[in-house]
């Protein structure tokens, strides 16, 4: 469906110059560093294989997606808790979250494929504009208290943190809206460098990573068999392993909700091309790859989809150039360390930028689509949407807990499945009033 969208600067197939593409890919790399590696550093996982997934994960998706979509796959949050239950009950060993998040994926292989076969006209019955509006809402704002944390505006927070973030964020705002020629598109980058350099100078940068890293280092690859240079892991079908499967579902759904995010931004349709099939076989397979390695699950990026939404650059050979990248640090020892050393404050002042605007893209979609809230029922799914996804919501069934984004898709989903639809207001049939009661009323 067309919307009235700002221009975008260079589209989906375009390319820009070889220069100006490498620094528009940093700045992908750069969004998407800080959550991609703190998902390894939470699980005591190796951060460069973490990496390393994410970049041919994100080729394997473009493969799938025939290079149609400009999406980033990142570690995924979502399987955290899942994962490190089940390496807890392994005594530390990974066999079993390795192996639960393995068919993690072929879940997704096996979603893709009923896709294929039943079509996709269900997606505008179950996701019509009141669903889809509040859902990319939640998913940008459910994202907030992370980057308000980060940036340091949190009660007892340190000063230094919440002036470092504030440069970075004013730098990129700044850069975005009066920056003039290349600048104009890469304000994260400016925003980070210039962040970075404020932290260094006033003593919140820890250089110490870097001076110990070595500058080459292969990734430390965890393997489901032995080799002589990597260390391996055994495939295991235990219960460890089976619980992770339920968490699918919510990741998909998250999966189906970023989609739309960038589908907006885009003004295009990419669940139906190249479709939501591809588009979960590339993110299933990625997960299942990155798995087999020794990396955590993979899930389409936010971070990345705001910087899309922010400089109007959706070109697809970007995101490529992004993975090749990131694949590239993983090997660079001294150079991994030193995208670590970037403070939180100065990822926290991007990033109320970057989730602001995938929450933004949510609110665009209920005006642009007029959606009526002058009905009760749009105000009900909205409503309950809204402060389930916001609110710390979670339902917890045994071995799957549902929360946040998932937990207000479902509802906005069923709520709009069992609500009667409001009949049009028409006024009925009135007797015609006659000519004496009218002049009756004239007298008055």
């Amino acid at each position: 469906m067309a919307i009235n969208q700002r221009p975008l600067l260079l589209d989906v197939e375009e390319k820009p110059p070889f220069l100006k593409g490498i620094l528009l890919s940093f700045q992908h790399v750069f969004a998407m560093f800080g959550a991609t590696i703190l998902v390894p550093l939470i699980l005591g996982m190796p951060v460069s294989v973490a990496l390393f997934a994410s970049g041919i994960g994100t080729l394997i998706y473009q493969i799938a997606t025939k290079a149609k979509v400009p999406v980033y796959l990142g570690s995924s949050f979502a399987y955290i808790t899942a994962m490190g239950v089940a390496m807890e009950q392994m005594g530390g060993d990974i066999s079993a979250a390795q192996t639960g998040v393995i068919l993690v994926g072929f879940i997704y292989v096996i979603a893709a494929t009923l896709v294929k076969l039943i079509g996709t006209k269900w997606i505008d019955k179950l996701l019509p504009p009141i669903v889809i509006g509040p859902m990319i809402m939640v998913i940008g704002l459910g994202l907030a208290s992370s980057a308000v944390t980060n940036a340091g505006f949190v009660s007892g927070g340190d000063l230094r943190n919440v002036f470092v973030a504030t440069v970075t964020f004013l730098i990129t705002a700044f850069v975005n809206t009066k920056g003039k020629g290349f600048f104009k598109i890469i304000p994260f980058l400016c925003g980070i460098v210039g962040g970075y350099i404020v932290a260094a100078v006033i003593g919140i940068v820890d250089i110490t990573p870097v001076i110990e890293a070595k500058w080459f280092e292969i990734p430390q690859f965890y393997l489901p068999f032995e080799t002589a240079y990597f260390d391996s892991y055994e495939l295991y079908f235990g219960p460890e392993a089976l619980a992770l499967v339920p968490v699918a579902l919510v990741t998909i759904s998250e999966h189906i909700g970023d989609h739309t995010v960038l589908s907006k931004i885009c003004n295009r349709e990419f669940l139906k091309n190249p479709g939501l099939s591809r588009t979960l076989i590339g993110d299933g397979v990625a997960t299942a790859v990155s798995a087999f390695i020794g990396g955590p699950a993979n899930t389409t990026y936010g971070e990345n989809t705001g910087v899309v939404g922010m400089t109007r650059i959706a070109s697809v050979a970007v995101i490529r150039n992004a993975a090749i990248l990131a694949m590239a640090m993983s090997f660079l020892g001294k150079f991994t360390a030193l995208i670590s050393t970037i403070p939180n404050a100065v990822l926290g002042g991007m990033s109320i930028l970057l989730y602001g605007v995938i929450a933004s893209n949510g609110l665009k979609v209920l005006i642009e689509e007029q959606v009526d809230f002058g009905k009760v029922r749009n105000l009900i799914i909205a409503s309950s949407m809204l402060v389930l996804g916001l609110g710390g919501a979670s339902l917890d069934m045994g071995v799957i807990s549902l929360s946040g984004t998932a937990l207000s898709a479902l509802a906005g989903i069923v709520l709009n499945l069992i609500l009667p639809h409001e009949e049009e207001y028409a006024p009925k049939d009135v007797p015609e009033m006659s000519l004496d009661k009218e002049k009756h009323v004239e007298e008055m």
